[in-house]
């Protein structure tokens, strides 16, 4: 089957319109785009600043892998994001991946990924919802954010709209799809992940509920989670948690 396309002109959240579609039976692969949203969000409950003329998209995929490996999709999901953007702003600028679903452009927050599933009641069994959101600033930006942000135009050095971002999106997320779904698939996504990844091999910072970590970032473990070095303490595997990176001397 392949991808279909539902366009809105607002939403409170794409991501809530695709999950409410999955209660409602839909078979998945759907798209979900808005104009913009009045109560978008990202990681961690954070309100995201949804302003008309950047990307506001989810996908809907039903049952796209056993639950334990559910949460692989995150990095599916940012590296077909990344990659998406790359071919966009060519070589005016690097798109990287700061973990877990955050794309940077030459260091600046640029666009992220909300991975949200749900359980539903089917015959025959339950299934599992998973949507992936994506954020992208194609037009604007915030001025004031957690972390430095740019947008898509300013990088790229020419007019990119939301309609040519998801363009690019949709036909690497399909082809990153089918990479995860072979044998061995997630390994082959962790790889160019890595490749891209923001950090890697430097010190940082990760704020955590447990109270922040600092060490060298080693890299990401077979199960998404980040692997920190702590010198003589040994590493340590982090779930969650948000990166900041060493800024330039």
């Amino acid at each position: 089957m392949g991808f279909r396309l539902a366009a809105h002109a607002s939403l409170a959240s794409t991501n809530d319109e695709a999950l409410a579609a999955a209660r409602a039976g839909d078979p998945g692969r759907l798209w979900v785009v808005a104009q913009s949203q009045s109560a978008g969000r990202g990681r961690n409950g954070r309100a995201w600043v949804s302003e008309p003329g950047n990307l506001h998209a989810s996908l809907l995929l039903i049952d796209p892998a056993p639950l334990a490996r559910a949460p692989e999709l995150g990095f599916v999901a940012s590296l077909a994001a990344a990659c998406a953007l790359q071919a966009l702003v060519g070589g005016a600028a690097k798109i990287a991946l700061k973990w877990p679903n955050d794309m940077l452009c030459d260091g600046a927050k640029i666009g992220g990924v909300l991975l949200e599933s749900a359980t539903l009641e089917a015959e025959g069994g339950k299934r599992l919802a998973c949507v992936a959101g994506f954020g992208v600033n194609c037009r604007s930006h915030p001025s004031e954010a957690l972390y430095p942000a740019g947008d898509l135009s300013a990088a790229a050095g020419r007019p990119i709209d939301a309609g040519e971002a998801l363009r690019a999106l949709a036909a690497e997320t399909a082809h990153w799809l089918g990479v995860w779904a072979q044998a061995g698939g997630f390994a082959l996504v962790r790889r160019e992940w890595l490749a891209r990844a923001a950090g890697l091999g430097e010190h940082i910072r990760i704020a955590r509920r447990g109270g922040d970590v600092e060490g060298v970032y080693r890299t990401i473990d077979e199960s998404g989670r980040l692997v920190l070095d702590l010198g003589a303490a040994g590493d340590v595997s982090v779930d969650a948690g948000d990166v900041f990176l060493a800024r330039p001397a």
